[in-house]
């Protein structure tokens, strides 16, 4: 059964320069600890690149948001979802701490699709409930 969907589009252009602006703050306020490994690999290889995956996780982390119906708010928070690819590298969303607790109570599980090009990154997810 469908519990909720979400969607987001980002603009890649945004981050880029809430970046500028704010340095690795925003980028830490963001992301998890691996993702934030992730980015700080890709930042440093290609910058633009680490802007993309910054959107992307940015955008899915919104997408997961709308379809469990909390928006940003507790327990919902940036950090405690994070998004990972699988050895296939289907992207896939781990949870942690309270949201981890308040989805498993719930029996949520989540479906995730991420996309980008060169000004945007969208996001689509859909959480079924047991």
């Amino acid at each position: 059964m469908i519990y909720g969907i979400g969607t987001d589009i980002c603009d890649v252009r945004r981050i880029r320069e809430s970046l500028a602006r704010h340095g690795d703050r925003f980028a830490e306020r963001v992301l998890a600890a691996g993702e934030l490994a992730t980015w700080r690999a890709r930042s440093a290889r290609w910058p633009e690149r680490g802007v993309r995956f910054l959107a992307t996780r940015f955008s899915a982390k919104e997408a997961f948001s709308k379809a469990i119906g909390l928006g940003m708010t507790m327990p919902m928070t940036w950090r405690a979802c994070e998004v990972v690819n699988l050895a296939s590298g289907q992207p896939s969303i781990v949870l942690h701490g309270a949201l981890k607790d308040w989805c498993e109570a719930r029996g949520l599980r989540v479906h995730l699709s991420v996309t980008d090009e060169s000004d945007y990154a969208a996001s689509f997810c859909v959480v079924e409930k047991d």
